[in-house]
């Protein structure tokens, strides 16, 4: 069975390659973007039979001489929400994934696409509705704006396609994402280099490090991905756990996790903070008016489409990936 992946070398794309690997899956084409040649490390992991830069596998759709897979998992976009320039965001997240939907449709093979909580903006009601949607910023809406083309499309669908809000995802193969890596990934290394580790005073009414997001763990989020591979129901869905949990919760579960590779006990969370293993530091003047305080993923709409799968909490989610991390980098200068 062959499988295109767009964004195959980045961190959910990695991931999704190899839970098509786990499965006997090896007819993987991947498409990406090497100019950070380091990011080659998460394509050694996989097995794949082709790989094309995703500026010269759209030129090939939109010729008609591209290699024809038999579903396309489009990871590949700029998650960057401090990215300004609307002109690239839009031709890079928008217009390449209306492309290959089109290409898709045409093909009649199921499309699966990244979306993102981004889309609801400073929302407090995570439903996937017009009415519960609203970007804070140009990332946020070259998702939103394809999601409404599914949307307005569904009615004359020739093949699936199911678009997936991603939440917060976090877990191995994202050590190439820089600043836009996990909270969990940059604590893991704060913690064994200084022995603390830094979250955000408390904002928009929240209690230092209160504020509360849906953490999902990229092997959850693969999980999901195969179900819709195996059982495409088309439409918009929420994929988080479905549970909101502050970042003190991540924070101390990176602690506790290194904790006990070192033989100590655990803490609670006001004795992390009191032995200054939990730093509070102030919070970003550039993301006032630009952050989500607060997310939540409502998964009536995922549960109705038959997809049962039972996600890890933060504590046993971080747990593991600290687990991960400890064998990738068990060294940290």
């Amino acid at each position: 069975m062959s499988i295109l992946v767009t964004g195959a070398a980045g961190f959910i794309g990695c991931n999704n390659v190899l839970a098509l690997n786990e499965r006997g899956v090896t007819d993987v084409i991947a498409v990406d973007n090497l100019e950070k040649g380091e990011k080659f490390l998460n394509l050694a992991k996989c097995r794949i039979i082709d790989y094309f830069d995703k500026r010269d596998f759209i030129a090939r759709v939109r010729a008609g001489t591209a290699p024809k897979p038999e579903a396309i998992f489009h990871q590949g976009a700029c998650s960057d929400t401090m990215e300004h320039n609307g002109v690239y965001m839009m031709e890079n997240n928008y217009r390449y994934t209306l492309d290959l939907f089109r290409w898709a449709q045409e093909l009649r093979i199921p499309f699966i696409y990244a979306s993102s909580a981004a889309t609801y903006g400073a929302h407090t009601e995570f439903v996937e509705d017009l009415r519960y949607e609203g970007p804070l910023n140009v990332y946020g809406y070259s998702k939103y704006l394809f999601d409404q083309v599914l949307r307005r499309e569904m009615p004359h669908l020739t093949a699936p396609v199911i678009g997936l809000r991603y939440f917060n995802v976090y877990g191995p193969h994202e050590q190439h994402k820089g600043r836009m890596a996990s909270v969990a990934f940059h604590q893991y290394f704060q913690y064994r280099r200084d022995g603390k580790v830094k979250l955000f005073e408390g904002c928009l009414g929240y209690a230092n490090g209160a504020q509360m997001r849906d953490f999902v763990y990229v092997g959850d989020v693969c999980r999901v991905l195969m179900h819709f591979l195996d059982h495409p129901v088309s439409g918009v869905y929420n994929c988080g756990t479905g549970r909101a949990q502050p970042f003190n919760d991540v924070a101390l579960s990176v602690v506790n996790a290194c904790r006990a590779h070192e033989g100590k006990d655990r803490l609670k969370i006001d004795e992390a903070v009191a032995s200054g293993e939990i730093e509070y530091i102030p919070f970003p003047e550039a993301l006032k008016g630009r952050y989500q305080a607060y997310t939540q993923a409502n998964l009536e709409k995922l549960r109705a489409s038959g997809c049962d799968i039972q996600f890890r909490t933060v504590e046993e989610g971080t747990t593991e990936y600290v687990e991960a991390l400890y064998q990738a980098y068990p060294t940290v200068e």
